[in-house]
């Protein structure tokens, strides 16, 4: 039996896990952290669930299959965020719409489900905790040095970010120029860094808007958006604002202590919102997301050639779009190339 590694426990390396789930192999997904999902991640707390890496996951206008998926086989809990997108810009001056009218899915547990839902139905066998060393190419099998042992395969998946993937590839051991070509190609995509704070209140204020997005990317905020809205996410009559400062303030800040970083948000939270009661929020959560979305994708020709050697990649990257729908669309391009090359 053909046996297949995948690298990434995240969106798009589940999905590369449930394409080939009928497939003749033996799938195995290894994950570095002790949970699966990637960025679709969630936060709990004090009866709150609260959506602290992407927001929603998109209709997919690309491929139906992601859309079909999600209201298929994974639609148990799924629930579709209430209110539209607004937008501001770098006067914090609020404007209604901005056109995004399609469904905004999550899960009435929080978008980390997805994650669950696809290491389940995929079949793989998925190991958390469990991070990948460095990997090697010799008599046409892949060897992996992952903690605790060695592990070998037929055929091998990248997902995580690209500068991971970047770090995992230039210290492979691997006697081929196209491994350089593959290092650069990785390296070359640009990341945001993003800071992502929830801040939760006791009262709840009836706004007209699900979330606001900055359209003129000149505000120190680049998202504020109300859990609230999403059934089954917060208690009756409490407010949780998840909020996410813009790439640049996120780098400036990145390292600083959480209440600092949460004061500072809240601060320009009201001033956005004019509501001198989201100065004082009760408690708050504060996540890092060094490697967060790519602003473009990495030369397709160039990882396409790896196909030869049994070599594969997913992810938002591969995409060109940091997006969850477009994580699980490039996951399934890749399982279902890895069934028709082996």
């Amino acid at each position: 039996m053909t046996s297949i590694a995948v690298v990434g426990a995240g969106v798009a390396g589940l999905a590369t896990a449930y394409a080939l789930r009928e497939a003749d192999a033996d799938v195995t997904v290894y994950e570095r952290r002790d949970r699966v999902g990637g960025r679709a991640a969630t936060g709990r707390r004090n009866e709150c669930a609260f959506d602290i890496g992407a927001n929603y996951v998109k209709e997919s206008e690309e491929d139906a299959r992601v859309s079909n998926l999600l209201t298929g086989e994974l639609s148990e809990g799924l629930v579709d965020t209430e209110g539209p997108v607004w937008t501001f810009d770098a006067q914090g001056e609020i404007s209604e719409g901005r056109g995004d009218d399609g469904p905004k899915w999550t899960y009435r547990e929080g978008l980390a489900t997805l994650g669950d839902r696809l290491a389940e139905a995929s079949g793989a066998e998925v190991r958390t905790a469990t991070e990948v060393e460095t990997v090697a190419r010799e008599d046409d099998e892949w060897w992996l040095r992952v903690r605790g042992g060695e592990a070998t395969a037929d055929a091998l998946v990248l997902t995580p970010p690209a500068p991971t993937t970047a770090y995992l590839l230039d210290r492979a051991d691997w006697d081929d120029p196209l491994c350089d070509d593959l290092v650069e190609a990785a390296a070359n995509v640009p990341y945001r860094t993003l800071l992502s704070v929830a801040l939760h209140y006791p009262e709840r204020p009836d706004l007209p808007y699900y979330a606001l997005v900055n359209a003129d990317k000149e505000h120190d905020l680049g998202w504020v958006s109300r859990e609230e809205c999403k059934p089954g996410h917060i208690p009756e009559g409490e407010s949780l604002l998840v909020v996410q400062p813009s790439p640049e303030w996120s780098r400036q800040h990145y390292d600083e202590p959480d209440d600092q970083i949460a004061m500072a948000v809240a601060d320009r939270t009201a001033e956005l919102l004019d509501n001198p009661d989201r100065y004082q929020f009760d408690w708050v959560e504060v996540v890092r997301w060094r490697d967060a979305l790519p602003d473009t994708g990495a030369d397709a020709d160039t990882l396409d050639r790896a196909a030869d050697s049994d070599l594969f990649f997913a992810g938002d990257w591969v995409a060109g779009e940091g997006r969850i729908h477009a994580a699980l669309r490039s996951g399934l391009d890749a399982g279902e190339r890895i069934r028709e090359t082996l």
